[in-house]
């Protein structure tokens, strides 16, 4: 038999290493595991190979009642297949095919997107509120590279100083560490040159090409954390919905360039979409404002 800890420290380094997942996914699925071999006892790669459905319909059961949702059972489900997958594979299984099993159905959400005038009044109002002014423009010029060229708020904060200057496009590292390019517009730019010369720290790539572009409080990475608190701040003096949240604005992006006229597989590479499926969410997003304009403007619909 295989100790617990080796089995998963093979299983996390697999993620992190072989299939480049983000720290948060490897705690998540080693987590899962874990939940797993804890169910099972004393096991090894074999025994792990040869779970069926009834197995992991056993531990999801198990799951359920410990109260877990739809949603949450869901990537449960997920991250036991890719382990079991990970075990044939150890066992030397030449189908390393999990067993078959549906997970529950869940109901997409739309994306609630704010509108372009709400956006860069979110920017603004982050640079207003700040307590220092260096800080409001590192804040403004975040939001702006999350709104204005789609990037996720891990991204953005992910960039070094190796960037500057910004030119008309920026290489963005997404999710699996994929590459893609982006254009910045001149406002982003302007946004983020005015921040460089504001900030006490250094922020220049020839003393060191990874030092973080945009700095916290105290000269070290700035954190979501802190650009969450200052957009919670600013949508409670806009009157703007819990909903206008830093992700919010990339949904934005996406939703409006759809609106403008781009089409889906343009989106997709702005996105950093793995599949064309995770972009088609927007044209959802795009009917629902296509109907409250129609609710607000259609003679009928005010009567």
């Amino acid at each position: 038999m295989t100790a617990k800890a080796d089995l998963l420290e093979a299983w996390g380094t697999h993620l992190a290493q072989g299939r480049r997942r983000s720290p948060h996914t490897v705690r998540a699925y080693v987590a899962t595991a874990s939940r797993l071999l804890d169910t099972l006892g004393e096991t090894d790669w074999p025994q792990l190979a040869s779970l069926d459905a009834a197995a992991l319909r056993r531990q999801l059961a198990a799951r359920r009642q410990e109260g877990i949702g739809n949603v949450s059972a869901a990537r449960e489900l997920s991250a036991l297949k890719a382990f079991l997958i990970f075990a044939r594979e150890k066992a030397g299984m030449t189908d390393a095919m999990p067993p078959r099993l549906r997970g529950p159905r869940i109901k997409k959400g739309i994306p609630r997107p704010v509108t372009p005038d709400e956006a860069v009044n979110l920017a603004v109002a982050v640079d207003e509120d700040a307590r220092e002014e260096w800080i409001g423009a590192r804040d403004r010029a975040v939001l702006l590279l999350l709104y204005g060229a789609g990037m996720r708020i891990a991204e953005a904060l992910s960039l070094t100083a190796s960037v500057l200057p910004l030119r008309d496009t920026l290489v963005v590292t997404g999710k699996g560490a994929k590459q893609r390019v982006v254009p910045l517009l001149p406002i982003i730019r302007d946004a983020v040159d005015d921040y460089v010369a504001k900030c006490p720290w250094p922020v220049t790539h020839e003393n060191d090409r990874k030092d973080p572009l945009f700095r916290g409080a105290k000269g070290g990475p700035l954190s979501q954390g802190m650009v969450q608190k200052a957009v919670a701040r600013a949508r409670v003096s806009l009157g703007l919905p819990p909903s206008a949240t830093p992700h919010a604005l990339r949904h934005s992006f996406a939703t409006h360039l759809l609106g403008a006229g781009a089409d889906l597989r343009s989106l997709q590479e702005l996105l950093g979409h793995a599949s064309l499926g995770s972009t088609q969410i927007y044209t959802r997003v795009d009917a629902a404002t296509l109907l409250d304009v129609y609710r607000n403007a259609h003679p009928r619909e005010r009567e």
